[in-house]
């Protein structure tokens, strides 16, 4: 299992969910409902799920530290202001925000159920691996910001 961690992109990982949640609501028409406004809130939450994602960004790049997911051990410092105040993870909370969004579009109870396939994978595969190179860059400064502030929300 080890050897997926930080190899695929969260992005590619969040389109494969995606395309995975349009399959499922696609073949199971069964468990489709009705949510009044469905254009509308799905539309209003992907939007928030991007101002998360962005607010990370826009973060990293003021330190002056990498954005690349797939190679942590290249920061070269360790964002605790803005947004990093609240999440640990702003870009991947935005990413699952999104995909929230992207259920409530679809109005399929299966496309709800993968929520949770997402959140397993990017903590095993992406966060995990990430904050084990963190430990390893900024120790203690990691380790006391990691007890402060929550991994998702």
């Amino acid at each position: 299992m080890q050897a997926l961690e930080l190899k695929v992109p969260p992005v590619a990982v969040v389109l494969c969910v995606a395309a995975l949640m349009w399959l499922a609501s696609w073949a199971m028409p069964s468990f489709a409902f009705s949510i009044p406004a469905r254009e509308f809130i799905s539309l209003s939450v992907a939007v928030v799920g991007l101002v998360i994602s962005g607010s990370g960004v826009v973060s990293f790049r003021r330190a002056g530290t990498t954005v690349n997911p797939l190679k942590p051990e290249s920061a070269s410092a360790l964002v605790k202001s803005g947004i990093y105040l609240l999440t640990r993870n702003p870009m991947y909370l935005g990413l699952l925000v999104i995909l929230l969004g992207w259920a409530v579009f679809l109005a399929n109870a299966l496309a709800f159920v993968l929520l949770p396939a997402f959140i397993w994978y990017m903590n095993r595969f992406q966060i995990e691996p990430e904050e084990r190179a963190l430990a390893s860059l900024f120790g203690k400064e990691f380790a006391s910001y990691k007890s402060c502030v929550r991994r998702w929300l």
